[in-house]
């Protein structure tokens, strides 16, 4: 990643992601058998893993093939990568669907990146697209209707002043454990916001309406 670029997209091998790769910009990895429903559709600068799941040769030939039994999934090495690179905003695609163990798994990549010091952090699926947000001021693009949820991640969260939802609040507190959060409203064409006083906050933006 040279020349202070500082994006980087990461394909998963989960269910295929059907819409828009923002890959421009970007450092692009495909993880292991991503490179199936990638290739054809957006530019792949590194292709990373154990391959146990892929049955051809990927373009361009990894720098290094990983062994199948290891600690780390092939996603989190390429966060690793990402990181190594100077990466300081993640965008996350096709890491939905398939293993519900795998699902689960990639959402905490997303706090693997916060934690080593990155801006933003993203993971779209077919379904909805997923941010993890600390400690600041937050404002997400929407349109009117769609379904919001916000949930505690890794313990417990202090959101000031939610506007432009439903449910809005001056001071909410979200409990490790608790569903508060799910299914909130947008109420407008616009945008909603939010400011994170202490902790890290899911935001799950469902694609459909309610």
């Amino acid at each position: 990643m040279s020349g202070g670029q500082k994006r980087a997209v990461i394909l998963l091998n989960g269910e295929p992601y059907r819409g828009e790769i923002a890959a421009e910009g970007a450092y692009v990895i495909c993880c292991d058998g991503a490179y199936a429903w990638a290739k054809d559709r957006v530019r792949i600068d590194e292709n990373l893993g154990d391959f146990d799941s892929l049955n051809e040769v990927p373009t361009p030939a990894p720098r290094t093939k990983f062994p199948a039994e290891k600690n780390e999934t092939d996603g989190e090495l390429a966060v690793d990568r990402a990181l190594e690179l100077g990466a300081t905003a993640l965008a996350f695609y096709g890491g939905g669907g398939g293993r519900e163990d795998h699902f689960l798994g990639n959402l905490h990549l997303l706090y693997k990146a916060k934690a080593a010091g990155a801006e933003e952090t993203v993971f779209k699926t077919n379904g909805a697209t997923f941010f993890l947000c600390g400690a600041g001021g937050q404002c997400f693009p929407c349109k009117r209707g769609q379904t919001v949820s916000l949930l505690p991640f890794g313990g417990d969260a202090h959101i000031m002043k939610l506007e432009g939802l439903k449910y809005a609040a001056e001071d909410l507190r979200l409990c490790y454990g608790s569903t508060r959060g799910i299914s909130n409203l947008t109420t407008n064409d616009g945008d909603f916001s939010f400011r994170v006083n202490k902790g890290y906050v899911l935001v799950i933006i469902s694609e459909e309406g309610t």
